[in-house]
């Protein structure tokens, strides 16, 4: 469960401000409960949960079963943006952060066009026992494509005839590039279903398949996305998305422009990075969004920590907090003493660490930055499918708060034709050459 704490903001709106805004995130609430909202076709995120059933479940589970019979042991996840950020966060979020994990390697591949990350992977996997999950609605999305045009080779050149069987595609039902393809190759395919646009995936094959490769499971994240559904699905004034949605709008209109996701555990490195893209992606439209950034303390108090507490005071910061830490280490006691830390003798290292995030809080709160907390359970699979849901249910309400479409993107086009244009595809033809002599 997440419970949202509020605390760190009185100092900066009273409560009958905080009411004010918590009557707007109902307002979104509505719109998007109602399907009445710009971008209603696509929420299909939005009662995914509870379709979720068994029966899907144990398709993702047939793949695992039959690579592992084949003794399969790493596996290429191909795909960009929201096709590899989800299951990225939850497989490094799970993982021991230093040792192997309980399942097949995952490696992530399509997510740039750097040539050294690319070899690097392929001189990775040369030696290895390798299977491939290719993600894209199109397949013709320039940096997955350009990755699975290498690994495809690659797999079949080394196991032939077998080939086929090491490859699984998610894609769309009925059309598209990779559609054509893993329907000509026979390759094992699962849908995205049109209406879930990529950032609001995870909880799909996009990011379940490859959860559940990573040896993780699934059925437990699946049961935690169903009981976020339930809870942030009521029309409350105590649904945690609501709140969070009115608190983020509240400061932005106050003139807090950037917020900065915290996290006191490495772990959650790549959680803040889904969390960038479904919040940038969602909000970022129209001359208006909060600029969504993220630190990791306690590492970037000593980078970050300067600015946070004396910077501009356009930024607030949302603290993503896991109550109970899965390991006990304690901090010993040293006759010599020469570093001055007997006094933490006998404390566990996570009591440190908590001891920090409240000192910093205080801190940032003095020097003028307003903080909102999410506090989650653990750090697990059930918990973990709470926090996705969570966070796209208070997006999708914060959007229409905001007043912008949550579920577009037509910024990253302007990139794109531009990249195609010098890159030399046919029909750019007209743009390469007005680009070139800007160049």
């Amino acid at each position: 469960m997440i419970k949202i704490d509020k605390s760190g903001c009185k100092s900066f709106a009273d409560e009958k401000l905080i009411d004010k805004y918590l009557q707007k995130a109902l307002a979104g609430f509505d719109t998007l409960e109602g399907g009445q909202g710009a971008g209603n076709d696509f929420l299909g995120w939005n009662r995914l949960p509870e379709t979720i059933t068994k029966d899907v479940i144990d398709e993702y589970k047939a793949v695992v079963a039959r690579w592992q019979a084949m003794k399969v042991d790493t596996v290429v996840v191909i795909g960009i943006g929201g096709s590899y950020l989800g299951a990225k966060a939850a497989i490094h979020a799970l993982s021991h952060s230093f040792l192997p994990g309980k399942g097949m390697q995952i490696l992530f591949a399509g997510n740039s066009l750097s040539e050294d990350y690319l070899a690097e992977m392929m001189d990775a996997i040369c030696n290895r026992n390798v299977a491939c999950v290719v993600i894209s609605k199109s397949g013709t999305t320039t940096e997955p494509a350009v990755a699975f045009r290498i690994v495809k080779r690659y797999i079949d050149d080394k196991y032939g005839a077998e080939a086929a069987q090491r490859i699984v595609a998610v894609t769309d039902r009925n059309r598209g590039a990779l559609k054509s393809l893993a329907s000509a190759e026979g390759y094992t395919s699962f849908v995205i279903e049109d209406n879930i646009g990529g950032r609001y995936s995870v909880l799909t094959p996009v990011g379940l398949l490859a959860i559940a490769l990573a040896g993780y499971d699934i059925d437990a994240m699946v049961r935690g996305a169903q009981e976020a559904q339930k809870e942030c699905s009521k029309r409350s004034e105590n649904n945690p998305a609501i709140q969070y949605a009115a608190i983020r709008n509240m400061l932005y209109d106050a003139g807090y422009k950037t917020e900065i996701l915290v996290n006191y555990s490495p772990k959650l490195l790549y959680v803040s990075e889904w969390w960038k893209q479904l919040y940038g992606e969602s909000e970022g439209k129209d001359g208006k969004g909060i600029f969504p950034a993220s630190v990791s303390n306690t590492t970037d108090l000593h980078s970050m920590g300067q600015y946070i507490q004396e910077g501009e005071r356009t930024l607030f910061e949302t603290v993503l907090h896991v109550s109970k830490c899965e390991r006990e280490l304690r901090i010993p006691m040293d006759k010599d003493n020469l570093d001055s830390l007997n006094y933490l003798a006998g404390k566990r290292v996570e009591e440190c660490n908590e001891g920090a995030m409240n000192a910093t809080i205080m801190a940032h709160i003095d020097g003028g930055v307003p903080q909102i907390k999410v506090d989650m359970e653990r750090l697990d699979e059930f918990n973990l499918g709470w926090l996705f849901y969570f966070f796209e249910k208070a997006c999708g309400i914060s959007g229409y708060v905001l007043g912008v479409n949550p579920f577009n993107q037509p910024g990253v086009e302007a990139y794109k034709k531009n990249m195609f244009a010098l890159l030399g595809k046919p029909g750019y033809e007209e743009l390469a050459v007005q680009l070139k002599k800007r160049m």
